[in-house]
């Protein structure tokens, strides 16, 4: 039997995943890391330190499960979107990756707005430009660290580093690189005529491939340091939205996604690069060449949760909050929470968007604060489900994915709030096994990836379906919810005492 290796390198932690030919998972390992954070607006990881998470997850998989790790055939990888890597001629690290959620870089920004035109830059880009996107954290550095910017030989994504550090070849996917917002969308190519304008070296940029190519073997010193074997095939993977979606099977139009992981966001599978005219949304290509994504991105969802966990309630356990939530009503009795505790894109794009409890009084204690948090978290992925179908998108279910498809309460309140039945994988790691599966194709287990899905994703049984009455509570709730960063904004922008943007 061949065997698969999927590595999803995260925000929090890698986890490396074996699966076999037939969909099957031998085993997961995962190792964990945290944000680096200098300054309140600064988002930065040591990308040795991932590398490290990622050699220890692989040999961990090799040596608890030896005989199938000896039948590895291919390996392949979902990684973190938009950050930066930078490494020199040598293929050392010049600093730190500035990942996505860093907020350092508007003014440059407006920089490279000034120079090319905003309308310009985000009709060749399908996308408007955000604090942590690669190019506005290039541009940052280029400005703030120039001795850093002129040791540069490659950019990458964080991805892109570890596949490096195994096979020695250098290059990014179209999904990724599309994700760093210098990049022709439409055509799946760098957008050399952008990068000409804000006079950025073109030979810093790394061939782009599919998904599926395999752009690589794994060499001597990964063979040595992780167990495996020299001269399995690599291919080159994608962003981790793009690869939960192929563990969701989602590679052509009629199913949305709806993620909840660190951050969170909702996703489809469309035949034409779809965006929306007034870029509340992002449009990034997709894992093979005839398909693109277009997604909602939300900056707060379980980082929302472990800030509430860990430093307001102090409680131990996810499973011990959503237990006590679940004793409130829906709709929170009227507390309703506003998730932009690192500002927000989708439908904002602002950076400077703070969260709200509103509503709150003495009859609230814990449960509702824990509930009105998840509901929060629900609502704003709600807001681009408005805004995909405001573009005229149908789809015909909702399969959930990440934390959210982990507790019967938040598939609840999904189903709920969307007013749609939720379906769930049999699997756990979406992102995984999509870069197990893309490992498949690249290497020819199947003909594509519509065979490979259809082999080897699979549902559960169960479907939540909404609930009638807790529907009015949640109608009348998001009514209220998508009033208040309106009635906000200009508080959020003020210079003040509290917070960057104040």
């Amino acid at each position: 039997m061949n065997y698969y290796l999927g590595v999803d390198i995260g925000t929090s932690s890698v986890k490396s995943l074996l699966m076999d030919a037939e969909g099957h998972v031998a085993g997961t390992s995962q190792v964990g890391y945290d944000i680096i954070k200098s300054r309140p607006e600064y988002a930065e990881q040591d990308m040795e330190q991932l590398w490290e998470a990622a050699r220890k997850t692989i040999a961990d998989v090799v040596r608890r499960y030896p005989e199938e790790a000896a039948q590895i055939r291919g390996i392949s990888y979902s990684g973190q979107m938009h950050g930066l890597v930078m490494t020199d001629e040598n293929g050392s690290l010049i600093r730190n990756a500035i990942i996505w959620a860093d907020q350092r870089s508007q003014a440059e920004i407006h920089k490279i707005y000034d120079i090319v035109g905003e309308d310009a830059y985000r009709s060749v880009a399908l996308n408007s430009l955000s604090t942590g996107f690669l190019i506005a954290s290039l541009m940052w550095v280029k400005e703030h660290e120039p001795e850093n910017y002129e040791k540069i030989r490659y950019i990458m994504l964080p991805k892109d580093y570890i596949r490096f550090r195994m096979c020695g070849e250098y290059g990014t996917d179209m999904s990724d690189a599309s994700s760093g917002a210098i990049f022709d969308t439409k055509q799946r190519r760098w957008a050399w005529e952008l990068i000409d304008s804000l006079r950025i070296d073109r030979q810093i940029f790394p061939t782009c491939h599919e998904s599926c190519e395999v752009v690589g073997t794994v060499s001597r010193a990964c063979a040595e340091a992780t167990g495996l074997k020299c001269g399995i095939r690599v291919a080159c993977g994608g962003g981790d939205t793009l690869m939960q979606a192929v563990g969701n099977g989602i590679i052509s139009p009629g199913v949305l996604s709806a993620n909840i992981g660190t951050a969170c966001q909702i996703s489809g599978g469309f035949n034409e690069p779809l965006y929306d005219e007034a870029y509340r949304t992002n449009t990034f290509c997709h894992v093979k060449k005839d398909l693109w994504m277009l997604m909602g991105a939300h900056l707060s969802g379980g980082v929302a949760m472990k800030w509430l966990m860990n430093q307001i309630l102090y409680m131990d356990t996810f499973d011990e909050m959503t237990a006590l939530a679940s004793k409130a009503p829906a709709g929170s009795e009227g507390l309703l929470f506003l998730p932009y505790l690192s500002g927000e894109r989708t439908p904002y794009n602002d950076p400077d968007a703070k969260g709200i409890y509103f509503g709150m009084t003495l009859r609230h204690g814990r449960e509702h604060m824990i509930r009105s948090t998840m509901e929060g978290i629900v609502f704003g992925l709600r807001t681009s489900i408005e805004i995909f179908k405001g573009l005229g998108i149908e789809y015909s279910k909702i399969i959930a994915s990440g934390g959210g498809a982990r507790g019967q309460l938040f598939l609840e309140m999904q189903a709920d709030i969307f007013d749609c039945d939720i379906y769930t994988n049999v699997g756990n790691e979406q992102a995984g096994i999509g870069a197990a599966i893309t490992a498949a194709v690249a290497c020819g287990e199947y003909a594509d990836y519509e065979e490979a899905c259809a082999r080897l994703v699979r549902m559960k049984d169960t479907v939540v379906t909404p609930n009638r009455e807790n529907q009015k509570y949640y109608e009348e709730q998001f009514a209220v919810y998508r009033e208040l960063y309106g009635h906000n904004k200009d508080l959020f922008h003020m210079k003040g005492s509290y917070g960057e943007g104040m």
